[in-house]
């Protein structure tokens, strides 16, 4: 068999009614498209999602689940994902169909239309967002004082689809919460970062495991150190150096 050429990183907590639904959609969207594999990560989920996914995974062959044995977050479920990957590029999406799986070929047609010779992170951002009024008012706040102290270039950080390397992804810095900062830390070692709109969709089971407390108040000091690592830059970034070591390397053989 060929390589996979996409792995698509899938975070889960407590999703029973939303599993299959999401790996039949998501398998719809890339069959006969690219060889591509999903990886689901069960964040310790203390519902029914692994007896789920047990029952269904046998007739989803390109599907598997890792398990975490307590729950994490999110940040620690999609590190996870990408280390258990395939794919050289990453796909990362929410697990409760908010997203939709129809817009992962998208962005694949927007990185092959990127110049060749720079690495990109094509961040999903939900134009019309399917959410009630206090989720949307949360994340307005906290996406406006993330991007003024940030200066990331992304009106979304918090919308979970993209694309992006996995060795680039492999670069950054690991800690807690991390996955809200995605555009800030892939800029800083040199990756472009290009948005683009995407579908949203109102969730139907289950319920959000965010709102005002674990957007803003928690993530005050997280933007403070991610602002703290952005002024501490090298004058070459990591991207930079790992392509200059790799020529090297080559040279020498």
């Amino acid at each position: 068999m060929s390589p996979v050429q996409l792995s698509v990183v899938v975070p889960v907590f407590n999703e029973q009614d939303n599993i299959k639904a999401l790996c039949e959609q998501i398998c719809k969207a890339l069959e006969n498209q690219f060889n591509f594999e999903v990886v689901v990560v069960n964040d310790g989920s203390t519902d029914n999602t692994r007896s789920v996914f047990d029952m269904i995974g046998p007739s989803f062959e390109r599907v598997r689940m890792v398990h975490h044995p307590v729950n994490l977050g999110q940040s620690s479920a999609l590190c996870t994902g990408v280390l258990a990957a395939s794919g050289a590029l990453i796909i990362t999406i929410d697990g409760d169909l908010q997203n939709d799986p129809d817009d992962i070929p998208k962005l694949m047609r927007i990185l092959a239309d990127q110049p060749t010779g720079t690495h990109y992170l094509i961040a999903g951002n939900r134009t019309e967002r399917k959410d009630t009024w206090f989720k949307r008012f949360s994340s307005k706040i906290a996406n406006a004082i993330r991007s003024r102290l940030l200066h990331d270039h992304c009106p979304d950080t918090g919308c979970s689809l993209k694309l992006f390397r996995r060795d680039d992804f492999l670069l950054l810095p690991q800690f807690n919460h991390m996955h809200r900062y995605l555009p800030a830390l892939f800029a800083r070692i040199g990756v472009q970062i290009v948005n683009a709109p995407v579908n949203h969709r109102p969730r139907v089971a289950g319920v959000s495991k965010y709102g005002l407390g674990n957007r803003l108040w928690v993530g005050i000091m997280d933007i403070l150190g991610v602002r703290w690592l952005n002024k501490r830059t090298t004058g070459i970034s990591a991207v930079q150096l790992k392509a200059v070591l790799e020529d090297h390397s080559g040279s020498e053989q």
